[in-house]
C-alpha cells in the first residue's frame, strides 16, 4: 500500500530544505536496481517481500530479459524521518517530512550518457559498490563525472552476504575488505573532489557508509548499530560512532577501551557490528533450532507464526529485514548527510550557468528561489505511452514550472541576444515521474525534479527553459564517452523511407548519446558508444521508433585524420579567378594541447588574452600568434586550430568568415579519408588579394582556403588515429592465459594485472583499438570458459604508424578501405590535386 498520497508530495515540494534529489550509480551488475527496491518498498510502491526481485526501476522488457538497467528512471518518494534523528541533520530542515527524488541509473559503460543525464539534475549520489569485486573502472568512471558536477556521494557496499555465504570469510578480513573498498573509493574521490564542495570522503564513523545486501533487503550504518548500544549502556551515540571504525578494541573484562590489540581483546567493529550477524548467519544457515529463538529474543526480532516454520535462505532473509531493514538505514543515510536543493545550489551554481554569476537568473539558481525568474534544464527525453511523443525530464533551478504561461526554449546552440536555436512556447502539462507510472501536478517549484508535456518538438536531447530576457543557457553536459561505433542502415522496403527517417529523429531525441547523420554518398548512419549500445539502439529503431524491418551493415569504426611533422614547405592556392593567393603552413598541436582542447580547458569562448598567456607559458606558444587564433574546428570547438600568423596584409579581416567556414568544412572532412581531423595546426602565413571586393568574395576565397587547408595537411606527413578501448577484465588467475591470447591476436595490450586482496579475482587492465573489440566479449568468453567479465570504455585516439600518403603502407590501406567505403575514388589524393604550381 502506497504510504503517502501526490497532494503529499506536493505539499512537501514547497519546501526545498526538506528535498533531496539523488542518483544511485556504480558499476554494472553491483546491485543498483536491487538496492533501490528497498528504498521504493519503503516508501510502499512495491510489497517488501518482492524488494530485491522485482526491480520495479527497470521498465522495459529489453532491461528484464538482460538483467541490466538501460534507461535511468526516477521515481519520488515520500519519508517521515523519526524525531529523535533530526539532530543530526546539519543543514536547515522544516519538520520531520522529506520529499526524495532519486533516479536509478545504468551502470553499462556504454549508457554512461544516461548516468551524466542523472547526475545533472541531481544533488547526491548513492555510489554502490560490491564488497567482493570492489572499485571496478565504471565505478571510476561515475565517481569522476559525479564529483566534476559538484554531486555530494554516500558510499553502499553492497552484497554482504555473498562474502558470508560463498567466500565464507572471517570478521576481521571483512573489516581488512571494508575497510580497503572505503579506502579505494576515498582516492578517488580525493583525486577528482572540487574545493567547492569541501570535504565530500566518506567515513564509516560518520555514517556516510552504509554496509548490506540489496537482493536480502538488509542494510546497516554504525549510525544504526550505536543507536541500539547507545540505548543498551546509556552512552551517546555521536561519542559511541567513531569508536566502532578503525582500531580500536574493547575489553570486556576491564571495560575499558584500547588501541591496540592486546591477546583476547577483538576490534570494536568485528564486536559489536559483525558478531550479531555473523551469529545469526550461522545459527540459520547450519540449522541450529535451538539458537535461534534465543538470538531473536536478544535481538528483539518478533516473527510471526508462518514465519516460524521456514528455514535456510528464507528464514535468513526475513530475520535480516527485520534486523537490520535497507529501506530505512539507507533514507536515513540520504536524509542526514546528502544536501537539499537549498544548500546545493549555492556551490552548483558556478558549474551549472554559463551566463554571469550576478543576472537575476543566476541569483535565482543560488538561493533556489520559487518565486525567481524560471530556470528548468532538461537534461534528457523519455519516450511516452503515446507513440513518437517524449516527456520532457529535467529540474527546475530557480522559479516556478507551470502549464500555462509562455516560456522561452533555448537549445543547446542558443547565443543571448540572437533569435536562433529558441522558441517561445508554452508548456501543456507538468507531470510527476513514477518510475513506469506518472502523476499530473499543477505546477512545480524550484528544487524539484520533474518531466514537461508538449515541448518535446522544439527540443532535440537536452536545453534551458526560462521565462528570463536576459538568462544564458545551462552548461552543456560533458559525456565521458563518444559515439565511436558506426553502423549503416537501410530499409528492406524503399517505400519505408519516410518511417526510417522519422524513426531516427526519435531515436536521436530518446539517447542523449546516440548520433544518427546521412553520409556524402547517401548511406544512413547510426552510431553509438559500443556494440550493446548500438544493438540497443538499432532494436528501438526497428521495433518502436521507425517500426519498419532494417538491413544493417557491419559495424564500423571512425578514424581521425592528423598530421606528424611541420609542412616540408608552405603550401599555395591560387582563386579561380587568378587575382587571390594564399600560403599556408600546418604543424600538429601535440597531444596535451589537443586533449586540453577536448576537455574545454582552452575553449572558443575564453578571453583571447588569458587563452594566450596560457598557451605561451604551458606549451611555449609565441603570444602574438595565439592572440590571433581565428577559429577552432570542427564545429566550432573541435580540436584543431586556425590562426593568422601574417605579417601587415590588407583586407585580411574581411576574408576571415570564408577562411573559416573552409577551415570549419576543411577538418570535417580530412584530404586522406573524408574522416574528421584532430591535433593539427594550421597558420596562414601570407596572402595577395585584389583590392576590388567583388573579386575577394566567399566564392573565390572559401574553395581556395580549402584547397590550401588540404595541401598543407598533405604536405605535413598525414597520419589517421584510431580510437582505443580501455577494457577492465576480472579473471579467476586460471584463466588469464585464455585474456592473452584474445589480445594477442586483436592488438591488445595489457598494462596492468592485480590480484584482488582476498579473493582469487585478478583485475586486468588493456588497450584494444575500437575496430578489434566486435566479437570480443563472446571469444574471450569462449577462450576463458565464461570466468572473465570485460567491461569497455572508449579511452584515447591512438596514432596508427606511417604516412597515409604512402602507397603500400598498412595506414594507407585503411585510408583505401574507408574511401571504398564512402564511394570515393580509392586512391588517397596526392598534393598535385590540391598544390597550384606557380
Amino acid at each position: 500500500m502506497v504510504n503517502f498520497t501526490v497532494d503529499e508530495i506536493r505539499a512537501l515540494m514547497d519546501k526545498p530544505s526538506n528535498i533531496r534529489n539523488m542518483s544511485v550509480i556504480a558499476h554494472v551488475d553491483h546491485g543498483k536496481s536491487t538496492l533501490t527496491d528497498s528504498l521504493v518498498s519503503k516508501a510502499g510502491i512495491i510489497a517488501s517481500s518482492k524488494a530485491g526481485e522485482m526491480r520495479f526501476t527497470d521498465t522495459r522488457q529489453d532491461e528484464i530479459d538482460r538483467g541490466i538497467t538501460i534507461k535511468s528512471t526516477a521515481v519520488s518518494m515520500y519519508f517521515p524521518l523519526p524525531k529523535e534523528d533530526l539532530v543530526d541533520i546539519k543543514q536547515k530542515t522544516e519538520g520531520a517530512e522529506f520529499l526524495i527524488n532519486l533516479i536509478d541509473s545504468p551502470g553499462h559503460v556504454d549508457f554512461s550518457s544516461e548516468v551524466t543525464a542523472a547526475l545533472r539534475v541531481t544533488d547526491g549520489a548513492l555510489v554502490v559498490v560490491d564488497c567482493v569485486e570492489g572499485v571496478c573502472v565504471q565505478t571510476e568512471t561515475v565517481l569522476r563525472q559525479s564529483l566534476t558536477e559538484r554531486v555530494k556521494p554516500v558510499l553502499v557496499v553492497n552484497k554482504v552476504d555473498r562474502a558470508l555465504l560463498e567466500l565464507q570469510v572471517s570478521k576481521e578480513d571483512l573489516y581488512q575488505s571494508f575497510s580497503r573498498t572505503v579506502e579505494s573509493v576515498n582516492v578517488i574521490i580525493s583525486t577528482y573532489a572540487d574545493p567547492a564542495l569541501g570535504d565530500v570522503q566518506v567515513y564509516p564513523d560518520q555514517g556516510t557508509v552504509a554496509f548490506g545486501s540489496g537482493l536480502h533487503g538488509w542494510a546497516f550504518t554504525l549510525r544504526s548499530f550505536a543507536g541500539r548500544y547507545a540505548k543498551k549502556f546509556g552512552v551517546d551515540k555521536a561519542k559511541l560512532m567513531p569508536k566502532l571504525w578503525g582500531d580500536n578494541y574493547f575489553n570486556p573484562k576491564t571495560k575499558k577501551w584500547t588501541k591496540s590489540s592486546d591477546a583476547g581483546v577483538e576490534r570494536a567493529f568485528n564486536m559489536f557490528v559483525l558478531d550479531p550477524i555473523f551469529r545469526l548467519f550461522d545459527s540459520i544457515m547450519n540449522f541450529k533450532k535451538d539458537e535461534i529463538p534465543k538470538l531473536l529474543e536478544k535481538l528483539e526480532i518478533k516473527l510471526s507464526s508462518d514465519e516460524k516454520d521456514l528455514e535456510g535462505k528464507q528464514l535468513l532473509k526475513i530475520v535480516m529485514k527485520k534486523f537490520l531493514p535497507a529501506g530505512d538505514t539507507l533514507l536515513e543515510m540520504i536524509v542526514i548527510n546528502l544536501p537539499s536543493p537549498v544548500t546545493a545550489q549555492r556551490y552548483r551554481v558556478e558549474t551549472l550557468y554559463e551566463g554571469p554569476m550576478d543576472d537575476e537568473s543566476a541569483i535565482g539558481i543560488r538561493d533556489c528561489d520559487p518565486k525567481g525568474p524560471l530556470m528548468v534544464y532538461i537534461s534528457k527525453m523519455v519516450p511516452t505511452s503515446d507513440k513518437g511523443r517524449f516527456y520532457a525530464f529535467g529540474r527546475v533551478f530557480s522559479g516556478t514550472v507551470s502549464s500555462g504561461p509562455k516560456v522561452r526554449i533555448q537549445g543547446p546552440n542558443f547565443v543571448p541576444g540572437k533569435k536562433d536555436d529558441s522558441v517561445i512556447k508554452s508548456i501543456q502539462r507538468t507531470v510527476l515521474m513514477m518510475g513506469r507510472t506518472t502523476e499530473s501536478i499543477e505546477d512545480c517549484p524550484a528544487g524539484n525534479i520533474i518531466g514537461l508535456v508538449g515541448i518535446d518538438q522544439f527540443l532535440l536531447k537536452s536545453g534551458t527553459i526560462t521565462t528570463s530576457e536576459t538568462a544564458h543557457n545551462m552548461r552543456v553536459m560533458k559525456f565521458s564517452v563518444s559515439p565511436v561505433v558506426q553502423v549503416a542502415v537501410e530499409c528492406k522496403n524503399a517505400a519505408d523511407l519516410p518511417k526510417l527517417v522519422e524513426g531516427l529523429k526519435r531515436l536521436s531525441k530518446s539517447d542523449p548519446c546516440v548520433k544518427t547523420w546521412m553520409g556524402e554518398t547517401g548511406e544512413i548512419i547510426v552510431a553509438g558508444a559500443g556494440e550493446l549500445h548500438l544493438e540497443i539502439c538499432l532494436n528501438d529503431l526497428e521495433n518502436d521508433h521507425a517500426g519498419v524491418p532494417l538491413r544493417k551493415s557491419d559495424p564500423v569504426v571512425g578514424y581521425r585524420e592528423t598530421i606528424q611533422a611541420e609542412s616540408s614547405m608552405t603550401a599555395l592556392s591560387k582563386s579561380q579567378n587568378k587575382h587571390n593567393r594564399l600560403w599556408v603552413k600546418a604543424e600538429p598541436l601535440g597531444e596535451e594541447l589537443t586533449k586540453d582542447i577536448e576537455d574545454g580547458k582552452v575553449a572558443p569562448r575564453d578571453d583571447p588574452k588569458i587563452r594566450a598567456r596560457y598557451l605561451a607559458d604551458t606549451y611555449g606558444w609565441d603570444v602574438t600568434d595565439a592572440r590571433k587564433i581565428w577559429a577552432f574546428g570542427p564545429d566550432t570547438t573541435g580540436p584543431n586550430v586556425f590562426l593568422d600568423a601574417s605579417k601587415g596584409v590588407q583586407y585580411m579581416n574581411e576574408i576571415k568568415d570564408s577562411v573559416v567556414a573552409a577551415f570549419q568544412w576543411a577538418t570535417k572532412e580530412g584530404a586522406v579519408a573524408e574522416e574528421p581531423m584532430r591535433g593539427c595546426k594550421f597558420a596562414i602565413i601570407d596572402c595577395t588579394l585584389h583590392t576590388d571586393a567583388i573579386h575577394r568574395g566567399g566564392g573565390q576565397i572559401i574553395p581556395t582556403a580549402r584547397r590550401v587547408t588540404y595541401a598543407a595537411q598533405l604536405l605535413s606527413q598525414p597520419g589517421l588515429q584510431e580510437p582505443m578501448f580501455l577494457v577492465e577484465i576480472a579473471v579467476p588467475e586460471s584463466a588469464q592465459g585464455g585474456v592473452y591470447s584474445v589480445l594477442n591476436v586483436r592488438r591488445g595490450q595489457v598494462f596492468s594485472a592485480e590480484q584482488r586482496p582476498g579473493t582469487p579475482m585478478y583485475t586486468m587492465k588493456a588497450y584494444l583499438p575500437v575496430a578489434e573489440s566486435f566479437g570480443f566479449n563472446a571469444d574471450l568468453r569462449a577462450a576463458t570458459g565464461g570466468q572473465a567479465f570485460p567491461q569497455a570504455v572508449f579511452d584515447h585516439w591512438a596514432l596508427l604508424g606511417g604516412d597515409a600518403s604512402e602507397k603500400g603502407s598498412k595506414v594507407n590501406e585503411i585510408a583505401v578501405k574507408i574511401r571504398t567505403r564512402k564511394g570515393l575514388k580509392p586512391d588517397v589524393p596526392l598534393l598535385e590535386h590540391y598544390y597550384d604550381k606557380l
